[in-house]
């Protein structure tokens, strides 16, 4: 699962960096302006997966975890196979939106993983899945834009669909689960009901919801800002893109690094003692940013927020593990990937809002705040696990 989440996440994020280069390359038939269409390219599939993803949960809780992970590799596979054929940026719009209705790989490997692994563990098997999806965030990218930028934005989408169904091949014939269904004598409809109202009504799982709502919000909230950030900060502008994706990639990497020692500290101290430091820290973090004048100063506190992010992500995962049932790990995966989704749908108008009303350093201030408020959060609300 690991090998399929590294797969997986280099060829989801190798698209990223020319998507709204290939939405102005495609042209409109409908007359909207091309900066419209490149944020629907990736807020219309954040949408619909906010949508699906809980459905697909519980579905997995009631016919199997892996089928709903090769379900997402071999739909996935399929979609951005068409994504290379498409002769307008409105097709492009409306198969990423289909993208995030069949998809969800994250949350289907993550309900996968935490159904097998011992509930003592999952602090580590989380910061392992962890490792994967950072590593291919990291490398992704950079595979991506030069694959786009040597043969064409096509092929660049063939490999990345060749990724996925080499990733779903291997799931497929390399893991196995022993699956016991859950509630099958109830209706899809009467298990959706029952299982959400469960998982939500068990003791601090709405409120690690928020946490992981707070955390896509505070991340993402710069992803607009950044490049316009950086530029201000550059004699020589000519490498504004390398240096943006260098950022990007140094912050992923350290991510996916301490992700895994994190990961396991808080099985053996308390997640949630995880989660309190490295909310804090993050914030400590973001706070100076507003205040850099040179790139190598974004670069390195980038960098230590990257090893911030390891701790807030797995713990938040394994948190949600831990106050919920087994047999429940579809439907608690799904509804957090619809969190995450719908954060990400919102968090980059709301960091393009903060630095429009006022400046591009204050959202680095909101997100120093975002964070601050997670820590007391943590504090006074989240009884320890």
């Amino acid at each position: 699962m690991f090998i399929a989440q590294l797969m997986t996440s280099v060829g989801y994020s190798s698209i990223f960096p020319f998507l709204p280069l290939y939405v102005q390359d495609l042209g409109t038939v409908t007359n909207l302006s091309t900066e419209l269409l490149a944020g629907l390219v990736y807020s219309s599939q954040a949408f619909t997966m906010m949508i699906a993803s809980p459905i697909w949960g519980t579905l997995a809780d009631r016919y199997g975890r892996k089928l709903m992970v090769e379900r997402s590799l071999f739909g996935g596979t399929f979609l951005l196979l068409l994504m290379a054929f498409v002769t307008t940026a409105e097709q492009l719009v409306a198969l990423r939106g289909i993208q995030g209705l069949i998809t969800g790989t994250i949350a289907a490997a993550n309900a996968l993983v935490a159904s097998v692994v011992p509930r003592k563990h999952t602090g580590y098997a989380m910061g392992l899945m962890q490792v994967g999806l950072g590593a291919g965030v990291a490398l992704g990218p950079l595979i991506g834009g030069a694959v786009a930028d040597l043969l064409g934005y096509s092929e660049a989408f063939y490999i990345t669909a060749s990724l996925l169904f080499l990733a779903g091949l291997l799931v497929l014939f390399g893991v196995k689960e022993n699956f016991t269904p859950q509630n099958a004598d109830k209706s899809v409809s009467k298990q959706f009901l029952t299982e959400w109202r469960q998982i939500l009504s068990a003791s601090g799982v709405v409120l690690t919801y928020s946490m992981r709502f707070m955390s896509t919000l505070g991340r993402m909230m710069i992803i607009p800002i950044a490049p316009l950030f950086i530029i201000t900060l550059m004699e020589n502008t000519s490498r504004v893109n390398t240096f943006t994706g260098l950022v990007i990639g140094v912050a992923s990497a350290a991510t996916t690094i301490s992700a895994v020692y994190l990961g396991r500290l808080g099985d053996r101290i308390g997640q949630r003692k995880i989660l309190m430091a490295c909310t804090f820290i993050a914030a400590l973090l973001y706070l100076p940013q507003s205040a850099v004048n040179a790139p190598w100063q974004i670069l390195v506190l980038q960098a230590l927020v990257g090893v911030a992010l390891g701790g807030i992500i797995p713990a938040i995962s394994a948190l949600l593990a831990r106050l919920t049932n087994p047999g429940e790990e579809g439907a608690v995966y799904g509804l957090d990937n619809s969190i995450n989704a719908g954060a990400r749908s919102v968090a980059p108008l709301l960091g393009a809002a903060v630095a429009a009303s006022f400046s591009l350093r204050a959202t680095f201030v909101a997100v120093a705040l975002l964070f601050l408020t997670m820590g007391l959060m943590v504090i006074w609300q989240m009884r320890e696990i």
